[in-house]
């Protein structure tokens, strides 16, 4: 994987220069601040930030799975062409970290927004890991922790103020008040998951939401490890089962963008129906069309939730 990557890199690096070495009458005139991300959730943490003031691509197309994306060409000179390009970090999105050792640091802004985050690791024991473990090691999906998207939201602002300080006092406000809108989000869960009669989150797939369960007290077991594409063990799913039984568990949860068979067979299995939910990593073309955020995801997540923990 790492000499296909670097592959990448030298194949299209003359592509670059040609991009960078075109006339400035060639160049877009567009006066707002370019941002790519690479993940849905900091596409919408821009948006929230930037309004009107930003022009921000999502680099990962609607509905793909965001651990397994290969970027293409026209995806480095992208990035490439923006002042800002913002990842979450090399857990997550290796190729993100691919594309941006390939940009020219004096004209774009790379932004790790995991900076100053509390990351947990991936086996989803109790001993929390800090921002530098092993990639390997760490559970990559850190915003379904309501703080670390406080603190990722808190970076994302800082950089556009700084690579656009004639707009660093509105984003710095609309920030502050993205904020207030993740503790009312925050809030909501703590109060809604106060009550639930059944206390552990079964997920037919893989390991994405070791944070948001340890933010509110539920046990978690998942099939698979923190890559979607690891294949659960037969033992695995059996406790599943037999995990569902013995506590009288009606509902098994799948993620969205992922197939549901396999949550569909642990389910049947079981006695239980599925329900979805979503990690944010992507969104599907219809929702990226039509506008959806990440709080309405959370929303929708919390619904569900509700439902399958059988919650007062």
């Amino acid at each position: 994987m790492m000499r296909s990557r670097s592959f990448l890199v030298l194949l299209f690096f003359p592509l670059l220069l040609l991009a960078c070495n075109r006339p400035e009458s060639a160049a877009p005139t567009a006066t707002k601040l370019q941002v790519v991300t690479s993940l849905f959730p900091l596409y919408d943490f821009v948006r929230q930030i930037g309004g009107d003031s930003v022009e921000v691509t999502l680099l990962l197309p609607p509905g793909v799975e965001a651990h397994s994306f290969d970027p293409k060409p026209d995806d480095i000179l992208r990035v490439n062409r923006a002042g800002l390009f913002i990842y979450t970090n090399k857990a997550m999105e290796a190729w993100a970290a691919t594309i941006a050792a390939s940009v020219d640091p004096a004209k774009v802004m790379i932004v790790d927004a995991s900076v100053g985050t509390k990351l947990l690791p991936s086996s989803g024991d109790a001993h929390a890991g800090e921002h530098g473990h092993e990639a390997g090691r760490i559970d990559p999906h850190l915003w379904l922790d309501f703080a670390n998207a406080q603190v990722m939201v808190g970076n994302i602002a800082q950089a556009m103020a700084t690579k656009d300080p004639a707009h660093r006092d509105l984003y710095l406000a609309n920030a502050a008040a993205y904020r207030v809108h993740l503790d009312t989000l925050d809030a909501a869960y703590r109060t809604a998951l106060a009550g639930c009669k059944k206390r552990t989150l079964l997920q037919g797939g893989h390991f994405a939401l070791g944070y948001l369960t340890a933010r509110y007290g539920l046990a978690y077991r998942a099939a698979a490890a923190v890559n979607p594409e690891a294949e659960p063990t037969a033992a695995t799913m059996a406790a599943l089962v037999e995990e569902m039984r013995r506590n009288d568990l009606h509902y098994l949860f799948s993620e969205e963008l992922v197939s549901p068979k396999l949550a569909e067979t642990i389910a049947k299995e079981g006695g239980g129906t599925v329900l979805l939910l979503s990690a944010a990593h992507n969104v599907s073309k219809a929702d990226l069309d039509r506008g959806i955020t990440f709080i309405e995801i959370m929303e929708r997540n919390l619904a569900n939730l509700q439902r399958g923990l059988e919650c007062r």
